[in-house]
């Protein structure tokens, strides 16, 4: 049997048990030596800008993986906004057909309504057309009232002139003259169907009593009216509201309104002399009330507007001069009364 210290190398032990193996000591020794020399050679070989290496190495395929798994998360994403943009180009393209559509149904709705309402004017104006006639009799309007048909009729006419009065507002027309249309020919006779009912007693105490915003919407159409257009409609405006302010109560009513001495003003610088002399006409019918006197005050005896009347009274137009020099005389009456007044109240 060989002894242990022969120096022949020893089997190893199997392994459920822990071994020795045998080396010679000239061995340990050369492994000692090497294990120092890598020991003292390594950092010289592996050095600092080698470790730098290794980890931007791992640094950047940690961020090449990171980039590929976002390429294709983008990828992904891109594909998906693809099929919705798909989507929404085709419901794009169905909306733009129903738009189209629509815009056609449009059209054929707008040519119908416009030929539904030239037939309601062309209506309106043939059924007021004959109101306008048969109001010229008294008779007639007295009729009317006796049936209780007129305040229904006054209704209905407020509505219309106010509808009529939104389409001028902001109208920048300047044309003289009046407009030769269905719509203008039916407020025309309407407006003149009003004018002869204010002629008779019981025609304007109505008026005056339940037609109050029929009022207010005349003279709110009359300063709509650019100077030099619709001076019929004007003159029969102008013609309502005299003969409503023949009747007291209707006067205090319309002097009420802040607008009406303002707009007889701009009226009477019209170019149409009937405009004119209806607005000096109904300007003397506030003149001859003490109630239009004591509301409207200095307003009412301006010196300008004295001025703008003394023009007419050198009108070629024989009724606008005459009328013009009687609202003179008037204004003189008015003033000399005014100072008796003042000097009674002075001497109190």
């Amino acid at each position: 049997m060989a002894s242990p210290f022969d120096g022949s190398p020893m089997p190893l032990c199997d392994g459920t048990k822990d071994g020795f193996v045998r080396v010679r000591k000239r061995d340990l020794e050369k492994l000692t030596t090497e294990v120092m020399q890598l020991r003292e050679f390594l950092p010289r070989v592996v050095n600092s800008d080698l470790i730098d290496m290794l980890h931007k190495k791992r640094v950047t395929q940690t961020g090449k993986d990171h980039l590929a798994q976002e390429h294709d998360h983008l990828q992904q994403e891109c594909l998906h906004l693809k099929s919705r943009l798909d989507a929404l180009q085709i419901e794009c393209q169905r909306e733009r057909e129903e738009k189209l559509q629509l815009r056609e149904q449009l059209w054929q709705s707008g040519d119908e309504l416009q030929q539904h309402s030239d037939y309601c004017f062309s209506l309106g104006s043939a059924v007021c057309s004959i109101l306008w006639n048969s109001s010229s009799k008294d008779d007639m309007v007295k009729q009317w009232l006796a049936d209780g048909a007129l305040h229904g009729f006054l209704v209905v006419a407020t509505q219309t002139l106010g509808s009529f009065a939104k389409t001028l507002h902001g109208d920048v027309k300047s044309r003289s003259g009046d407009y030769n249309t269905q719509e203008y020919q039916f407020v025309l006779a309407l407006t003149g169907t009003i004018t002869n009912i204010a002629a008779i007693t019981s025609g304007r105490d109505l008026l005056s009593s339940s037609s109050c915003e029929l009022l207010d919407t005349l003279i709110k159409l009359l300063a709509l009216m650019k100077p030099g257009v619709f001076s019929k409609l004007k003159v029969l405006i102008l013609m309502a509201l005299y003969n409503t302010s023949i009747s007291v109560k209707g006067l205090r009513y319309m002097i009420e309104n802040p607008a009406l001495l303002p707009l007889i003003r701009t009226l009477l610088e019209d170019r149409s002399w009937e405009v004119c002399l209806h607005s000096l006409r109904l300007l003397q019918s506030m003149l001859l009330e003490d109630v239009a006197l004591r509301r409207l005050g200095t307003d009412l005896l301006d010196s300008e507007l004295q001025a703008r009347i003394s023009i007419f009274t050198s009108s070629v137009q024989p009724s606008l001069r005459q009328l013009a020099q009687q609202i003179l005389a008037d204004f003189q009456g008015l003033m000399q009364v005014q100072g008796c007044k003042q000097n009674k109240q002075s001497h109190l």
